[in-house]
């Protein structure tokens, strides 16, 4: 039981919830919009609903694997930043966390297929970039805003996409690449959260982050308008008539989303200095604006879900 709770900490299981949570809502967005409550893939409802679940369920194997081939990569990033996590600290072998990692990858690869073509192409692509992210000689997280990019595209805009596809066909309307669109800028700057507690170990591991490159308040007031700006897209997009849920909850989703962006870039402008000049990387994992981040994600996700889900 030692070992498996060992592993269970290796995948992070918190980190785990948004991508289940943003491949529920993309499913749930094509399954509300015309033809309301009808699949491309599937004829009865618990066809529907079993395809939905081995997505969700799809989604979280891809970020455990992606979570343990990051650490794996990071073991000697993580001994200064986090050297409380399994590897680091011994309480797993490397042998042990490759088993883990492509367990997970098997799996994950194994319910896209099972869902469709379309999602698996999605898994796929999003496991290639997941591995460029972290294994070299690409590892983008080396790379300043490559790092970045590689981590927005899967987590932003395909898996809302894959979400979509689960239900419908994802190449018969834009809506779910405009939707993938907006949490893909999102992610292009709120990625960077993470990194602000991992400098002293990413210096001195050769990963060029942003806060390595620019400092911690350049590189704040660099992301600072990806807070805001995807869901002012996201409100334009909706007054353009792009989007086909239910355009009061879009509106004021839109609006809610933008002022709570603003507070977390405006408190991470103002704190992030101060916060990690007292705290060191090894004594948290994140600055709490990353914890915002994955909380503003999830009300994202929920809030287009529910209108598309909503009587237009």
């Amino acid at each position: 039981m030692s070992r498996l709770n060992h592993y269970w900490q290796f995948i992070r299981p918190f980190t785990l919830l948004v991508p289940s949570t943003g491949m529920l809502a993309g499913a749930l967005m094509a399954l509300g919009m015309a033809p309301a409550w009808h699949s491309d893939w599937s004829s009865t409802t618990a066809a529907i609903v079993l395809r939905i679940a081995a997505g969700a369920l799809m989604a979280s194997a891809l970020n455990g694997f992606s979570n343990g081939i990051n650490q794996i990569y990071d073991i000697e990033v993580d001994r200064i930043n986090k050297p409380q996590r399994p590897l680091p600290s011994e309480r797993m072998t490397l042998a042990e966390a490759w088993a883990v990692s492509l367990a997970f990858l098997a799996l994950a690869l194994g319910l896209g297929w099972w869902v469709n073509w379309q999602c698996l192409l999605m898994a796929a692509f999003a496991a290639l970039l997941t591995t460029v992210y972290s294994v070299p000689p690409c590892r983008t997280k080396g790379r300043g805003l490559w790092a970045n990019i590689t981590i927005a595209i899967p987590r932003g805009t395909l898996l809302i996409v894959a979400g979509w596809s689960s239900v419908k066909d994802i190449f018969a309307s834009p809506e779910p690449w405009i939707i993938g669109g907006v949490f893909g800028l999102f992610f292009l700057g709120a990625a960077t959260t993470k990194d602000f507690a991992d400098i002293e170990g990413d210096r001195k591991g050769g990963c060029r982050t942003l806060p390595v490159i620019y400092g911690i308040r350049r590189s704040s007031l660099l992301i600072a308008p990806f807070f805001v700006l995807p869901f002012v897209g996201l409100l334009a997009a909706q007054g353009m008539g792009y989007l086909s849920g239910n355009p009061n909850i879009l509106n004021a989703l839109g609006v809610l989303l933008s002022l709570w962006g603003a507070y977390i870039a405006a408190t991470l402008v103002k704190t992030a200095e101060k916060a990690f000049a007292a705290r060191s990387g090894a004594a948290f994992e994140n600055h709490p604006s990353w914890k915002h981040m994955y909380l503003l994600t999830m009300v994202a996700q929920i809030g287009f879900a529910s209108a598309y889900l909503a009587p237009a």
